[in-house]
């Protein structure tokens, strides 16, 4: 499996995105992260990543506005995945 699970959803509106996400976040195995492409900040979702106990970072996308990175906050494999795939980027910005 790859560890990159992709999930594209700046075509969709509100509440769309965040619901496709929170859905796929519960399907993350061990080791894999979510790589989420989206249209807009999604301030709203960074609250509940912190309750939930994932982590995320954010930078300026490559194929939309933003790409989004989440992954278990206690998964350090994965963590160092996401790391290694935000090398050389701009907009980093994490919780």
């Amino acid at each position: 499996m790859n560890p990159e699970q992709c999930l594209d959803v700046s075509q969709l509106e509100p509440p769309e995105p965040m619901e496709y996400i929170l859905s796929a976040m519960d399907a993350l195995e061990q080791g894999c992260y979510l790589k989420v492409w989206i249209h807009r900040e999604p301030f709203l979702l960074y609250d509940i990543l912190e309750r939930e106990r994932f982590s995320y970072t954010i930078r300026l996308g490559r194929h939309s506005a933003f790409e989004l990175f989440i992954w278990p906050a206690q998964d350090k494999m994965a963590r160092d995945l996401v790391q290694a795939a935000m090398q050389g980027d701009s907009l980093d910005r994490s919780g």
